[in-house]
Formats: structure tokens, C-alpha cells, sequence
């Protein structure tokens, strides 16, 4: 479903926000295979830095991976709140 000037990438169904540029594929495997680079990629440097910072004593491996599982499953947003477009 393509959008228009606005929407190049077509509108979330559900909440009739245009959808991101980021892929929710690409997000959710970087996360699983390299901590915290997923959500660097979305647009979430927070919460992508911590996960690179713990990822060291496996609390961050661990966050990651299920993060990346959520993001997959779930989708997720980029860092100005738009919905991942899926694949």
C-alpha cells in the first residue's frame, strides 16, 4: 500500500501513521547478531548504547537478542515514533 508526498512507504493499517524508512527486518537481525546495533539503526541511541555497553557481562546479549525476537514478531518504531515499515 503505497502513501502519498507524505507517506512514501505507505501507512501503518492499524494506526494510519506513515511507516518508517527502516525496515523492521533489518532492525530486529542486526539486534539478535550484534547488540544494541539495531536499535542504533532505528533510531533508538539510548537504548542501542546500553545494550552495546551490557552486552559485555551477557545482560546485554541476552536484552538484545529478545529485543530483536519483539522487534521482529511485533514490529517496533524508529527514533520519531513511525512504525517500522515490514519487509
Amino acid at each position: 500500500m503505497q502513501g502519498g508526498p507524505g507517506a512514501p512507504y505507505g501507512v501503518d493499517p492499524a494506526t494510519g501513521q506513515p511507516y518508517s524508512e527502516k525496515q523492521k527486518l533489518v532492525a530486529g537481525l542486526l539486534n539478535i547478531f550484534i547488540p544494541g546495533v539495531g536499535r542504533l539503526y532505528a533510531g533508538h541511541i539510548g537504548i542501542g548504547v546500553a545494550q552495546l555497553l551490557t552486552w559485555c557481562i551477557l545482560v546485554g546479549a541476552v536484552w538484545s537478542l529478545i529485543d530483536g525476537i519483539l522487534i521482529l514478531v511485533n514490529g517496533g518504531t524508529d527514533g520519531d515514533g513511525r512504525p517500522l515499515r515490514p519487509n
